[in-house]
């Protein structure tokens, strides 16, 4: 059985307990914020290379960035998906790794996204309105 398979029948044996509607949420809000962060990786990647193949220096990347309001959505966009995936998996190694399962473990990692989108969205605002 491939991978696929596994995952199918992992969400329907959650789907048997209860808070299994939740995990499943879970489950499917990390594999579309995983899918979403390639995307935005590769993105990323191609703008590192097009600015390092162009010799453009940080003061002509800020620049580039400064009030550049595509640039600041992307970048929301790409920390929304950080903020929803990366405390999706910490909570799955804390549980199996540690045992934590109580709801202090869910108000934690709420906590974790919190932070993550609110540095990722004031480091992308840096970038935006960086001064001139």
């Amino acid at each position: 059985m491939n991978g696929a398979g596994r995952g199918y029948a992992a969400v329907r044996v959650a789907a048997a307990r209860p808070g299994a509607k939740s995990e499943t949420w879970m489950w499917i809000a990390q594999r579309a914020s995983a899918a979403l962060l390639a995307l935005c990786v590769l993105v990323h990647l191609a703008t590192i290379i097009y600015a390092v193949r162009h010799g453009l220096s940080g003061e002509a990347i800020l620049a580039r960035t400064r009030g550049n309001g595509v640039g600041l959505a992307f970048y929301a966009l790409y920390v929304l998906a950080i903020a929803v995936h990366a405390p999706i998996g910490l909570r799955s190694l804390l549980q199996e790794w540690l045992g934590w399962r109580s709801a202090s473990l869910n108000w934690f990692m709420g906590a974790v996204a919190l932070a993550l989108f609110a540095f990722g969205l004031r480091a992308g605002w840096a970038v935006f309105a960086a001064p001139t």
